[in-house]
């Protein structure tokens, strides 16, 4: 059992949690600044169990999905689902209980809410599988991780107001400038499977649109704080994290693989910086 336990916990990666940072720290910007302060513990309880829950479900179903795909990357082959370690079967398992778990969570929150909740399932659900056709499927994956802001207003405000969409947006081109320094790791290998990714579609100018997208996040990220009335203190956080998305660029320049992995971990900093940002101004405002 403890065995099986452990296959499963690598299966929904827990020795890596660099999606689940990337998942959460664009719904903690939309409860915080929902709540414009500290939202209710259970809310934030709620939201902060889910996001870890959600995410590791969606590793579940990835690697369903991409099963007969892993194999032939290196970087993958060794997964567990991918190894035979445990069967396919298994993998829906763990997502549908993950899952389940995760929805009756979000039924403790509003109807709103809970509607959101849904569309937030199928986005998780479908994105392994948008790879095979979408030329690129980083946007679609920027809609999924994002999905926590408009749910984050909703649970706390009832209502999801125009800033809410601006700053999903703005995870969209945050999601699409991480996740292609991350396709830039498996770009041979995903050339050679026939699979669609941003690094493939933007090919020699990939350096230079992740540079585009990471301004444009922040840029849309500034007109939420013009939106907001903020100050200072914000747009200091977005600052930080144009500084980071800079040393992002410098570092894969070159494409080098590991350089590139390297800035795509990177990147918890780039939502850290944002937070603390929003942090600082509801504190002093």
């Amino acid at each position: 059992m403890f065995e099986r336990l452990g296959l499963y916990a690598k299966l929904v990666r827990l020795d890596k949690p660099i999606g689940t940072l990337l998942l959460l720290w664009p719904t903690l910007w939309g409860l915080f600044v929902a709540a414009d302060g500290w939202p209710e513990p259970a809310i934030l309880c709620i939201f902060v169990l889910g996001t870890f829950l959600m995410r590791s479900a969606g590793c579940a179903m990835n690697d369903y999905f991409d099963r007969d795909v892993d194999r032939h990357v290196a970087r993958t082959e060794k997964r567990v689902l991918t190894a035979g370690l445990i069967e396919p079967r298994e993998a829906l398992y763990v997502a549908a209980v993950l899952g389940l778990v995760s929805f009756v969570l979000v039924l403790f929150l509003n109807v709103l809410t809970i509607l959101l909740a849904l569309i937030a399932a199928i986005l998780a659900v479908t994105y392994p599988l948008f790879k095979r056709f979408f030329a690129i499927p980083q946007a679609y994956l920027g809609v999924a991780f994002g999905f926590g802001i408009p749910m984050a207003f909703a649970a706390i405000q009832n209502e999801v107001p125009s800033v809410a969409w601006v700053m999903l947006l703005a995870n969209v081109c945050w999601a699409i400038a991480y996740d292609t320094e991350y396709a830039m790791v498996d770009r041979d290998d995903d050339l050679r499977l026939g699979l669609k990714t941003s690094a493939i579609t933007f090919g020699r100018y990939d350096v230079s649109l992740v540079a585009f997208c990471y301004l444009l996040a922040i840029a849309l990220l500034g007109v939420v704080g013009y939106l907001l009335s903020y100050g200072w203190p914000y747009f200091l956080g977005l600052l930080l994290a144009l500084g980071i998305s800079a040393l992002h660029i410098y570092w894969i320049r070159d494409r080098d693989r590991q350089a590139c992995f390297k800035a795509f971990l990177h990147n918890t900093w780039l939502g850290a910086a944002v937070f603390c940002g929003i942090g600082l101004q509801l504190t002093l405002y």
